[in-house]
């Protein structure tokens, strides 16, 4: 989310100090593979938690996840989450997807009517997971954003599905087809966005294998740093409050933000609002749940701010400054 100056309340005039923390993009190497994102676009074939036991062989670290199952014969978008960004897996989960799929239908059916029933299939849907499925079986509402048609060629439309995580495009089309009477089955599928991240920015296993290879041959990390964000790329959509440096090491503690700590703020932040807590390096410090509004931020002396719902860094990094 590109905020403008405008957007951007301050509560009070800081400066942070080049002593403690550095901005995400100042990240070494190491640093990235404990506080970074990939995001590989999967080939058909092989399992989501394959191709993150892949990455993690490849970068030669520990622990990674994605951001949300694939099924093998799905191809596309899937962000893996290295290290200590793991923690972001369920916010990526849970943010919104795009699909490009293949419908065939089983008779012929007027565009005119077709158009209609699809445009009918956008907007809050009531669906049950399919008897394969790894979730429990209860119906549940999700919201379809958008369906584009993008070729139709006699039986077969290729289309662009937007749509709430855990949308189940084969009963999406399923259940298209039952409406237009003549029945339909998904042939295809390919994930083409997963929040922020989308097709464009993909690279394949073979791409990063190739990276890795030539960083140590070459002895340059940069090589392999490009392939990889930081992980407060995933924050983008939350709204965000930086806090003073004073502050940060007892949030990393897990303590409550309090209106003393803070510096600045986006505007339009609403009580009980996802929003992310920042340092002034732009480092992720928090989720967290907002107590306050952007305007009781501003208005008010005390108070708390608030609440951490995950925290992100680890401690040790700024300094202590409480007894």
């Amino acid at each position: 989310m590109n905020k403008s100056d405008l957007d951007i309340l301050f509560k009070s005039k800081d400066k942070t100090s080049s002593k403690y923390g550095k901005n995400p993009n100042e990240r070494n190497l190491e640093e990235l593979l404990q506080k970074g994102i990939v995001n590989i676009d999967k080939p058909r074939g092989p399992t989501s938690h394959e191709v993150t036991s892949w990455v993690k062989k490849i970068l030669g670290i520990t622990k990674a996840g994605h951001s949300g199952t694939l099924d093998p014969n799905v191809s596309g978008v899937l962000p893996v989450t290295l290290g200590k960004a793991t923690k972001l897996v369920k916010l990526l989960m849970t943010s919104n997807k795009e699909y490009v799929c293949t419908m065939h239908l089983q008779k012929d059916v007027p565009k005119s009517e077709l158009m209609q029933i699809l445009k009918e299939y956008e907007g809050l849907l009531y669906q049950k997971p399919p008897v394969k499925s790894a979730v429990k079986r209860r119906v549940r509402t999700r919201r379809v954003h958008y369906i584009k048609p993008i070729e139709i060629e006699g039986r077969d439309i290729l289309m662009r599905v937007g749509c709430d995580a855990g949308t189940y495009i084969r009963k999406l089309c399923y259940d298209i087809g039952l409406s237009l009477g003549c029945g339909a089955s998904m042939e295809e599928l390919r994930r083409t966005k997963t929040g922020i991240f989308t097709e464009d920015t993909t690279i394949l296993l073979q791409d990063l294998l190739d990276a890795c290879i030539f960083s140590k041959e070459e002895n340059n990390e940069e090589i392999l740093k490009k392939l990889i964000v930081p992980y407060e790329i995933v924050l983008d959509p939350l709204k965000k409050i930086w806090v003073k440096d004073t502050a940060v090491e007892a949030l990393c503690q897990g303590a409550m933000l309090t209106i003393p700590g803070v510096s600045k703020l986006q505007n339009g932040i609403s009580k009980g609002e996802t929003v992310a807590i920042m340092t002034l390096k732009n480092e992720a410090i928090s989720i967290s749940e907002a107590n306050m509004s952007s305007e009781e931020i501003m208005s008010k002396d005390e108070g708390v701010v608030a609440k951490p719902t995950t925290v992100l860094m680890e401690t040790g990094i700024y300094p202590r400054t409480w007894n």
